[in-house]
Parts: C-alpha cells; sequence; structure tokens
C-alpha cells in the first residue's frame, strides 16, 4: 500500500477531475468510480471481493480558496 500511495493519489484526483468538472456535489457514482481506482492498486483495502460498495470512503470537495463545498461519507 505504501508503495501504492502515489499512483493511487494520482488516480483518485484524475477521477475527481473528469467527474466534478465544475459540479459542486458530489455523486454516488462519482464515490464508486472513486473506490474503484483505490481498489485497482489495493484490492484489500476495500475487500473487493466481499465488500464492493461497503468501503468507508470521504470524500470532501472544497474550492480554490479551500472552503469546504460538499462532503460524502459511505
Amino acid at each position: 500500500t505504501t508503495n501504492n500511495n502515489e499512483p493511487m493519489n494520482q488516480s483518485v484526483n484524475r477521477v475527481a477531475k473528469s467527474w466534478m468538472n465544475g459540479h459542486t456535489e458530489i455523486t454516488e457514482p462519482m464515490m464508486n468510480a472513486v473506490e474503484v481506482a483505490i481498489r485497482a492498486y489495493d484490492p484489500c483495502l476495500s475487500c473487493a471481493t466481499h465488500a464492493l460498495g461497503q468501503m468507508p470512503l470521504e470524500i470532501s470537495l472544497y474550492d480554490a480558496s479551500n472552503n469546504l463545498i460538499d462532503k460524502k461519507r459511505t
């Protein structure tokens, strides 16, 4: 997991940018896409074969001034 941390963060960043694209609300499909990006690097983080959709995941969305816009937790 430690070795994959930076590439995993980059993938999550790319997913978030592609899904948000000017939107100000975190959607369930976007959260699922982030979970898939994480699982690609370390399946054990989300128990991929046993707990699909049950990974405790929290996503916070901030604007350019670092103000919290939205926050979701699964």
